[in-house]
């Protein structure tokens, strides 16, 4: 999620740069454009054709994973509906007829990122009546809206980050990130006075990146009432819950959770805070961590490591045991080991097997204006990050571009490809 806000901010802000000029635009409530993206994409909503989906969701960057699963939904109205889900440790028959529900299950524990994607399919914006009360405004015709509000408490204590973007010339939903949600909707199409996005990524951590795809989707023209029919609901007691609590309720029902030991680094800071989200089971044993936001990522994957070993009593609700979510932040120290090679603009260009130099609008800069964006790539040679130190948009995002196409060659240090950081130096022509 953490790198995945990264990508949204200046791909979001790439747009709003491109389009600058000559484009008229206005402010518009965020709650309005968020109704407008529901009502013009969703399929469950009341007044709605019936209708019969199959979709299959796949590890993107790994088909073997067991980041799998099939969902088909029966739809008739809002109260009317039925549900199968198929996953190689869950599945989930879910029937609602009215006020009975029928709800099977194999397994135990409803993953964290299925439920997702399932949520993304047939709501896509499940805190629309939150965005309702919202009194902010963003800009047309490219959209995008943030908030950012501080959770944990000093001296773990960070910003957590909620994203919303729109496509601005049909106002449809492009992407949402908030801490427990996550999803981008693609490959729009008509159905039934409706557009639908036929396929919705997933990325909850950096390399990990999950695809739901809408497989078949037609007008249910003919439903079988057998198809609906709950001759016994379901007790509460025996169907999933799941309840996003505050960490400090989580905290208090910690059973073993002992201190985080933090590992050295080879760079960025050596003290601060980070967040993650967590998903506890019914009986109280971590199943997912999810990162968030933190000061080096680098010590994210060791502090997820030790969190999933944590064991808390069940969290009750209404009397009943409940899968239970919660922001964590932690606060860490550490020091820095076997720092990460900095090379010269020159060694490193060295190593580009292309240079794409950037393309300035005629109003950039004065020719001649140089500037330097750090960067910082991997020991495959990939672009792993870059920054924009106070850099004018005008010249920060064309070097973006740039940037984002340049393919290196492994830097060789002590014998082994290692990562490298370097200054990179451009000049407007």
């Amino acid at each position: 999620m953490r790198t995945k806000l990264l990508v949204i901010f200046l791909l979001c802000a790439a747009v709003l740069l491109s389009s600058l000029a000559g484009c008229l635009q206005k402010d518009v409530p965020l709650n309005k454009l968020a109704a407008h993206a529901v009502t013009a994409s969703q399929l469950t909503l009341a007044g709605n054709k019936p209708f019969h989906l199959r979709a299959s969701i796949v590890e993107s960057t790994n088909p073997d994973s067991d980041y799998k699963a099939t969902v088909e939904e029966f739809w008739i109205s809002p109260t009317k509906w039925r549900r199968t889900i198929q996953s190689p440790h869950f599945s989930q028959t879910l029937i609602v007829n009215g006020d009975k529900i029928s709800e099977q299950d194999s397994g135990d524990y409803y993953p964290f990122w299925l439920r997702d994607l399932v949520t993304a399919i047939f709501d896509p914006l499940p805190m629309a009546a939150e965005l309702n009360r919202s009194n902010t405004s963003v800009h047309t015709p490219y959209i995008y809206g943030c908030a950012q509000q501080q959770v944990g408490s000093s001296p773990a204590q960070i910003g957590a980050f909620s994203v919303f973007c729109f496509q601005g010339w049909r106002e449809l939903l492009e992407s949402v990130v908030t801490p427990g949600y996550d999803a981008e909707f693609h490959d729009y199409q008509r159905f039934e006075g409706k557009l639908v996005a036929r396929r919705i990524v997933t990325d909850p951590e950096p390399g990990t990146t999950i695809e739901a795809t809408i497989t078949n989707l037609e007008v249910l023209s003919n439903s079988d009432n057998n198809c609906f029919a709950v001759e016994q609901p379901t007790p509460l007691a025996s169907r999933f819950t799941s309840a996003r609590v505050d960490q400090t309720i989580l905290r208090s029902a910690a059973v073993r959770a002992p201190n985080i030991i933090w590992p050295s680094v080879r760079d960025g800071k050596t003290s601060g805070a980070m967040s993650m989200y967590v998903s506890v089971d019914r009986e109280g044993r971590v199943r997912e961590t999810w990162p968030l936001n933190s000061d080096n990522a680098r010590l994210d994957d060791a502090a997820r490591a030790q969190v999933m070993k944590w064991r808390f009593r069940p969290i009750v609700q209404n009397g009943v045991p409940v899968q239970a979510e919660s922001i964590f932040t932690l606060a860490f120290s550490t020091k820095i080991v076997d720092p990460v090679p900095t090379l010269s603009d020159a060694e490193a260009r060295k190593l580009v097997q292309e240079i794409i130099e950037p393309s300035f609008t005629p109003d950039a800069a004065k020719p001649g204006t140089t500037f330097i964006v750090p960067i910082h790539v991997g020991a495959d040679g990939k672009l792993i990050s870059l920054e924009n130190k106070r850099i004018p948009d005008s010249l920060f995002f064309p070097a973006y571009h740039a940037l984002e196409k340049w393919r290196f060659k492994p830097y060789i240090h002590n014998g082994k490809p290692d990562e490298f950081k370097a200054d990179i130096t451009f000049r407007v022509p």
